[in-house]
């Protein structure tokens, strides 16, 4: 089954394990790890012939880059092979499923349809998982790994990547979450890889700090410092001398002492200053490691938004002395066309080794898409071939398309232009064999990252890579972070078999929920990427999502929920979102429910009056008679949903449909059907017009004034009913 492929010793080795357990599978860059995919493929399609194999990576350009490899290495019918992309509807893609193979996929896309049961897992005899190092947190890959140890007749799992991180509690958690049994690692040391492995020549180059920016630096720092030390001040620190990551953890902890009531002026104050002190952090990286033009954008970012923000973290910032004097002092050097020496010397690296080949291929990454833009300038300056290969996000025109991500891809494969100028979106698993050199503008502070950069080279010759550092700044330390959690990284991959017991690391049970299939729950498609529906289905509640208007959950005829955060339940009193959509509710459901989701307090989220929020929630259910129920967490709103709608369907005869469904069983069910699609109208009015008119013709021919006598009916409905009614149809 497999073409123009020719396994090493020890991909054959790892294969032998993988074709017995559940295996993650740890190879330096460059050394076939898609190679084992391949052969595991091969070997499972032999097995089951009738069934699957779903490939999953976390870029459309690498998805892309699998398609063609395992077209290329698979002797199997071109018309098995499907690649999934979200420009396919969901039905679309539920009708390739059927008809496919060998399936490769974004995990987003089929989350979503695993979570809406367009598709089924069944028939799925392998599913790999590239750069799974991914697979933690709340990441697509999780979802879908645990729904196919569900689902699956015959189960398999490969997970592959260069580098799990450097963080012995992270790998296993990447274990547990993909339900790994075993693990197959080979570093370049081992016997078996070191014949297959290129020579990397990495070399540090150093430049100065420009004096000119010298006395920008001093003041953002003077004003970074200064916003700590009142910090500390209040008593919320102990040092100034703290890092941007303790201070996250700061601010995480602050926000939990105000969630938790803590409203004191010292709280707030500190709370906002954390705010101020991170955004000049930013700046100094911004200083230090691109140049003066990327510092100016942003402080003007910055002043701009205060003009129109109601934040009061950004109008005490740009009011600071010493912010306005960096600002003003930035633009004067801005103007003088000063750049950063690294853009020099990236610049030369790039004519160097265009002067010793022509034809070479070269990548430089960089951390901003700023700096991108910059770097292609100055290139155009020298008459050197570039483009920028970014994100989807639109940004200041340098956002890319996945189809244009694609084609810019082959394009420097195939030689049309030398320097591919990337941020970390060509960082994963692109195959671009002949890469001559790697250039890093700056240092980057994760061994992952910085394996997957350096990786882009050497693949099939020796590898080449500059890293450009800017003397006694965080540079430098972002250097040695990388290098230190590299040695250890290395250090916990040596001896991760014997540290790591897989056996204590199986999934937690969820037979408590094997008879529960009955439940089935209509979720707006809006909510398909929240916990509360991975949670549903974990529950194996069957999950349909629509476009609904009426509200985020219906779980019967009669019961409708609207679900809302704590901040965004006081942002939709604010925005006056709120009134009209728990009069819509009220309109369209006998028993509508408000789900109020998490531990903050209500009247501490926003500068609101707490009378403001009062008067909502009495409104809500004195006035509307809906209740308010408040969750801490999703599992806890999802366990909550699902109790309602099982208490609901557990009914006799309480079958509720939308109306894309036409299958009816009684006559009254059919005029409760009928009566609800006038527009707007829904379920719960629906009744209510048959209770007061009786029948269906009765409704149609009454006038617009007798319709607006039924509770609930107003001028806008009354004529929705008679359009519907009277106004002749148009085929045009």
């Amino acid at each position: 089954m497999l073409k123009e492929f020719i396994p090493r010793l020890y991909q054959e080795t790892i294969f032998d394990t993988c074709t017995k357990k559940n295996t993650l599978v740890v190879l330096p860059t460059g050394m076939g790890k898609t190679g084992v995919a391949l052969m595991l493929s091969a070997h499972r399609l032999k097995l089951f012939p009738q069934s699957k194999v779903l490939v999953l990576a976390p870029t459309k350009p690498l998805v892309q880059q699998h398609f063609e490899t395992f077209k290329r290495h698979l002797d199997f019918p071109n018309e098995k092979f499907v690649l999934f992309t979200g420009n396919v509807s969901p039905e679309k893609r539920a009708e390739m499923w059927k008809n496919s193979q060998i399936i490769m996929s974004t995990p987003q896309g089929l989350e979503n349809d695993s979570l809406s049961s367009k598709i089924y897992l069944k028939d799925v005899s392998l599913l790999v998982f590239d750069e799974s190092h991914r697979a933690v947190g709340d990441y697509s890959y999780v979802f879908i790994a645990k729904q196919y140890v569900k689902q699956a007749d015959f189960p398999k799992i490969l997970a592959l990547t260069a580098s799990p991180g450097d963080d012995l509690e992270k790998i296993t958690e990447i274990c547990k979450n993909l339900h790994i049994e075993e693990v197959e690692i080979r570093t370049e040391d081992d016997p078996d890889v070191v014949p297959y492995v290129q020579e990397m020549n990495t070399k540090f180059v150093k430049v100065d700090f420009p004096v000119e920016l010298k006395d920008v630096r001093k003041f953002l720092s003077n004003c970074y410092k200064s916003k700590l030390e009142e910090i500390q001040k209040y008593g919320y620190l102990s040092s100034i001398s703290i890092n941007k990551t303790e201070l996250i953890h700061l601010q995480g902890q602050l926000f939990g002492q105000m969630s938790n009531g803590d409203h004191s002026i010292e709280l707030m104050k500190s709370i906002s200053l954390l705010a101020e002190a991170l955004k000049i952090e930013h700046g100094l990286a911004l200083l230090e490691t691109q140049g003066i033009q990327q510092l100016k954008q942003y402080l003007e970012k910055l002043d701009n938004e205060a003009l129109i923000s109601k934040t009061k973290a950004v109008k005490n910032l740009v009011r600071d002395l010493n912010f306005r004097s960096a600002l003003i002092k930035s633009k004067a050097i801005a103007e003088t066309g000063l750049v950063h020496p690294k853009l020099l010397r990236a610049v030369e690296c790039v004519k160097e080794e265009l002067g010793k080949n022509q034809k070479s291929k070269i990548i430089l990454f960089t951390q901003f898409r700023d700096t991108a833009v910059l770097m292609k300038n100055s290139f155009e300056k020298e008459n050197i071939l570039s483009e920028i290969f970014v994100g989807q996000t639109k940004k200041k025109k340098t956002g890319l398309s996945q189809k244009e991500q694609i084609a810019i891809i082959g394009q420097f494969r195939d030689g049309f232009f030398n320097v591919l100028i990337s941020t970390s979106v060509g960082e994963e698993g692109l195959d671009i064999p002949a890469v001559d050199l790697v250039v890093f503008y700056e240092p980057v502070p994760s061994a992952i990252r910085y394996i997957q950069r350096r990786g882009r080279t050497g693949r099939q010759e020796k590898g080449r890579a500059v890293v450009l550092i800017t003397k006694g700044t965080r540079d430098e330390a972002y250097q040695w972070s990388a290098d230190h959690k590299e040695k250890r990284m290395k250090t916990i991959l040596q001896n991760m078999k014997t540290k790591i017991n897989l056996g204590n690391i199986k999934q937690t049970s969820i037979s408590q929920y094997s008879s529960l299939s009955s439940v089935r729950i209509i979720a707006d498609y809006r909510e398909k990427g929240s916990g509360v529906l991975k949670a549903l289905v974990d529950m194996n509640v069957k999950i349909e999502l629509e476009q609904l208007r009426e509200a985020d959950y219906v779980l019967s005829s009669r019961v409708g929920v609207e679900f809302k955060t704590v901040d965004d339940f006081v942002n939709s009193i604010i925005d006056g979102r709120l009134l009209e959509q728990v009069k819509y509710l009220r309109r369209q459901f006998e028993r509508p429910v408000i789900l109020i989701e998490g531990e903050q307090d209500l009247y501490s989220v926003r500068k609101i009056h707490p009378n403001a929020i009062r008067g909502m929630l009495a409104t809500i259910i004195v006035s509307f008679g809906i209740p308010i129920i408040q969750t801490k967490n999703f599992k806890e709103t999802a366990e909550l949903i699902y109790l309602i709608a099982k208490k609901e369907q557990e009914k006799d005869g309480d079958l509720f449909h939308l109306h894309s469904e036409k299958r009816l069983s009684s006559l009254k069910e059919q005029q409760e059907y009928i009566a609800s699609s006038f527009p707007n109208i829904g379920p719960y009015l629906g009744k209510a017009l048959l209770k007061n008119f009786k029948t269906i013709k009765n409704i149609a021919n009454a006038s617009e004034e007798d319709l607006k006598k039924v509770e609930g009916i107003g001028e806008k409905l009354a004529k929705g009913i008679k359009d519907v009614s009277e106004k002749e149809w148009n085929d045009l």
